[in-house]
């Protein structure tokens, strides 16, 4: 994620051939891999090379859940405050790990997997803007660090990629899913970036704008942000409003999301709302 202000984000469609996954975890069953790789569009639609970019989950049940990017910076900074705030309130998330933080932290990051309510995603390696990314070894050069790293340091696999600064086109998420992940964006920004904003006017932002489904994007690598002051009341609110909060996971359990679609089907922008 970035620290741009105001938040925004777009969607771009555009069709692309697909690379190989160069690597794959020791625990990783490789039948899984075999259909992927052999996968064909259902018989009657059109032939297509995308992948879904989701941004949230079932709008029929009142779930929203809380993401934290770990961003690769020069400094790799951790918020403690905002890990010990989930601890004390019982609250899941799923953590967006750069590869670069995960260098920097791991003893954190070992740290953080004993506890079974966090969930990893890759957040890629370096932090670039992937779609100006030209060079599909690159991109998937990205990611497949990334899961190497969080693999050998907790011995988990991430299941879902979240793009820097919410830049992704349909490019990144199919090379993402031949890394055997999920393109998981947000529907929600936190606005925790901006310089100006404070912990009451995120806990507002936040609890006002949620939706059942909802994906709120925060950060867990910059203590100037006001993210660990807002935490406590943005969980106490979106809880009083009824909601449960629960990791990306739980969230898209229940939820279906197109395999393929059409490469020729329009380009369609979606703008992420900002905060005013």
């Amino acid at each position: 994620m970035a620290r741009r202000s105001p938040v925004r984000f777009f969607l771009v469609l555009v069709a692309l051939t697909p690379s190989a996954c160069a690597w794959i975890a020791p625990e990783e069953p490789e039948a899984a891999l075999e259909v992927a790789e052999n996968a064909s569009a259902p018989e009657g639609l059109p032939a297509c090379m995308t992948a879904p970019i989701v941004t949230n989950g079932s709008r029929h049940r009142m779930r929203v859940a809380l993401t934290f990017d770990a961003c690769t910076t020069r400094r790799n900074e951790y918020d403690e405050r905002v890990i010990r705030t989930l601890l004390e309130t019982g609250t899941p998330a799923t953590l967006f790990i750069g590869g670069g933080w995960a260098l920097a932290n791991p003893g954190r990051l070992q740290e953080l997997a004993q506890y079974p309510g966090f969930e990893f995603g890759n957040h890629t390696f370096s932090h670039p803007h992937m779609p100006e990314v030209r060079d599909d070894q690159k991109v998937l050069e990205e990611l497949q660090r990334t899961q190497r790293i969080v693999y050998e340091q907790t011995g988990r696999i991430p299941r879902y990629f979240r793009p820097p600064f919410g830049e992704v086109d349909s490019r990144v998420a199919w090379l993402a899913s031949r890394a055997s992940l999920v393109t998981l964006n947000f529907d929600l920004p936190s606005g925790d970036p901006d310089g100006t904003i404070t912990p009451k006017r995120l806990v507002d932002w936040v609890v006002k704008k949620a939706t059942p489904g909802a994906i709120v994007v925060m950060h867990m690598n910059h203590k100037r942000f006001p993210t660990a002051q807002a935490l406590p009341d943005v969980i106490k609110g979106l809880r009083r409003r009824g909601f449960e909060l629960v990791t990306v996971g739980t969230l898209l359990e229940d939820t279906a999301w197109p395999t393929c679609k059409p490469s020729d089907e329009p380009v369609r922008p979606v703008v992420a709302e900002i905060i005013p």
